[in-house]
């Protein structure tokens, strides 16, 4: 019903930035908020930006003033710069909204959805 698509990882060196982006479609009918979390190897999936539908954000501690949520809300997408990047970055990052859908039979709220994950890899 509802597809996220991810996009923008890759291999980058220490100090280097990257742009992910995360574009949903399907039978939307209205999206609350939208985040992106990683999951880094022995660790929990954990939340690293979020943006609501009138666009306050959050961040954990370890990426304010580094990373940057925004979002598109004619194209239904999420974006996250992420600039000064340091090797503890390295994660699988995932994309997530929260939102209201069709279902082809009424409207349903309350529904959350992921990406299948992009990797983000700080080497040198």
């Amino acid at each position: 019903q509802v597809q996220l698509v991810e996009s923008g990882g890759g291999l980058v060196q220490p100090g280097g930035s990257l742009i992910l982006s995360c574009a949903a479609s399907g039978s939307i009918v209205s999206i609350n908020a939208m985040g992106w979390y990683l999951h880094a190897p022995v660790k929990d999936r954990e939340l690293v930006a979020a943006i609501t539908s009138g666009g306050s954000t959050n961040y954990v501690d370890s990426v304010k003033g580094r990373f940057t949520i925004s979002r598109d809300n004619a194209k239904n997408t999420v974006y996250l710069q992420m600039s000064s990047l340091k090797p503890e970055d390295t994660a699988v990052y995932y994309c997530n909204i929260q939102c209201s859908n069709y279902n082809g039979h009424r409207i349903e709220g309350g529904k959350t959805y992921w990406g299948k994950g992009t990797l983000v890899t700080v080497s040198s």
